[in-house]
């Protein structure tokens, strides 16, 4: 069994630019990773690939029949009450790996982003569908839940399509991988780390077939040159026009060399180096290095004078069912506290009660771990409103951040990486002194992920991180916050 896409060729309403363009490429049965940077078109190949969207042009065979895990786990899969009723070996297997309680399928609404994509992934598997596509199924997951999805998706034994930037998920599930490079996909075999080795290795050959190939060139022009000029000394000798009238000898000599094509040998090597060096020419241009993510955003944001910048006192929050109980707590201006916890503890629940509590005179920026519709148009909305030189700061911060800026004024159809990078970019520009950012690094790319980190290391005012990339905390975060679940009830401590 295996799923063909034949001359994919796709570009959203109202874009003048096609997201994907002439691709072919074919999913055999196992798991195939699909790695690229945000916006390149990697969940559009997977909508069309399930079938979600149909391709301005080509083919997608055979018809099996597909499910889709989207990467919004906001809405609630159409197959969750199907789900809740299921109470077949499969489905009670499901809920036991995925620990999915039972009262979170008729709650869908109030749970936890990582419980939501526990629950959308496990009525997508429980489905039993030929074809199954999963995007970004580790957001908001917790480091116990990763291993449990794993293990849940290593299980499905039709044809799978990653979608992620999880090195660790693709590494254990993918027996090959396809990469965009240069916005064209190459398929390659193995794992992750072995299919991004092979592109290394290609890239180094690449780069020194272009230097050869650029030395080759210039050694070419230089010995043109010199033909060019020799052959134009040569014309000049057979003219006349230089000799006195009375010069018949010098004039015999110059018939002789055209009589005998001596003289014409210098501008037929001219014309054959410049045919050697037009082919040169040729393969220097065809020799494409793929370009690669330099990793620096810059410096932004500010440090405040207020000797504060949060301040919260000792409460019980209550969200629906569930309460949270903290403690007081100061935010200082250059503290940076990451907010660690399982997932459904109640992390964001403290960061939204948090933002209520932030003073109007100190300038904060928020990146929730979910972005809204209203939110998305406000962004877009925003962009479209700012004069010229502010609309160039914000395209360079998202260019830094390894997306193309101009995908953001062609329409309004961008991906949920490339809205994150948005929303991070006009408010980096208020330079805030205080940053709170929900699991930032959902739906960014790897090169994003880097140089989002090294600009946090160093920005100068106050952040409060929920993340569970443990690499971005250690390397941001020198206060830890901890929320600790028991039923429906969590307590935040400091630690």
């Amino acid at each position: 069994m295996q799923l063909n896409l034949t001359h994919i060729s796709y570009a959203y309403p109202g874009a003048s630019l096609a997201v994907i363009d002439d691709i072919t490429v074919t999913f055999p049965q196992g798991w195939s990773g699909v790695v690229g940077d945000n916006g390149c078109g990697k969940t559009t190949i997977a909508k069309i690939a399930a079938r979600e969207l149909i391709p301005n042009s080509g083919t997608v065979s055979p018809r099996l029949f597909c499910a889709y895990c989207a990467q919004d786990s906001s809405i609630a899969p159409e197959s969750l009450y199907d789900f809740a009723a299921d109470w077949s070996r499969d489905a009670r297997n499901l809920r036991s790996v995925l620990g999915i309680e039972e009262g979170w399928l008729y709650e869908y609404d109030t749970l936890s982003g990582g419980q939501r994509k526990r629950v959308q992934i496990a009525c997508a598997l429980s489905s039993a569908p030929d074809v199954l596509v999963v995007d970004e199924p580790t957001n908001d997951l917790d480091e116990r839940t990763r291993r449990s999805v794993a293990e849940a998706l290593a299980a499905f034994n039709g044809v799978g399509i990653l979608v992620s930037h999880d090195r660790a998920l693709l590494d254990c599930l993918a027996s090959q991988c396809l990469i965009f490079e240069e916005g064209r996909p190459v398929m390659r075999p193995g794992s992750y780390t072995a299919a991004e080795h092979a592109a290394g290795i290609e890239r180094m050959a690449a780069q020194r077939a272009r230097v050869d190939a650029k030395r080759e060139v210039e050694r070419l022009q230089g010995e043109s040159n010199r033909r060019r000029n020799e052959a134009a000394k040569t014309g000049s000798r057979r003219s006349g026009k230089r000799l006195a009238k009375g010069d018949s000898d010098g004039r015999e000599k110059i018939g002789r060399a055209i009589v005998s094509g001596k003289d014409g040998v210098a501008a037929k090597q001219s014309a054959n180096m410049e045919k050697r060096l037009a082919r040169a020419q040729d393969k220097l241009s065809n020799v494409i290095v793929s370009k690669r993510y330099d990793g620096r955003l810059g410096d932004y944001g500010a440090l405040s004078r207020s000797r504060c910048v949060a301040h919260v006192e000792a409460a019980i929050i209550h969200a629906g069912d569930f309460e949270l109980t903290i403690p007081e707590l100061w935010v200082s201006p250059e503290d940076h506290i990451a907010i660690v916890g399982d997932n459904g503890s109640g992390k964001s629940v403290f960061v939204r009660h948090l933002l209520n509590h932030v003073p109007d005179t100190v300038r904060s920026a928020y990146l929730p771990q979910d972005i809204n519709a209203a939110q998305r148009d406000a962004a877009l909305k925003l962009l479209g409103t700012l004069d010229r030189a502010l609309i160039g700061k914000i395209l360079s911060i998202v260019g830094r951040l390894n997306s193309a800026p101009e995908r953001l004024l062609d329409g309004d159809d961008i991906s949920p990486g490339e809205l994150r990078k948005l929303l991070l970019a006009e408010q980096l520009l208020e330079e805030p002194e205080l940053l709170v950012l929900d699991e930032p690094t959902n739906h960014l790319d790897m090169g994003s992920i880097k140089a989002l980190q090294d600009m946090l290391d160093s920005f100068p005012g106050a952040i409060v991180l929920v993340t569970h990339d443990a690499t971005l905390r250690d390397a941001v975060a020198d206060r830890r916050w901890k929320t600790k679940r028991a039923g429906n009830a969590s307590m935040l401590t400091a630690i």
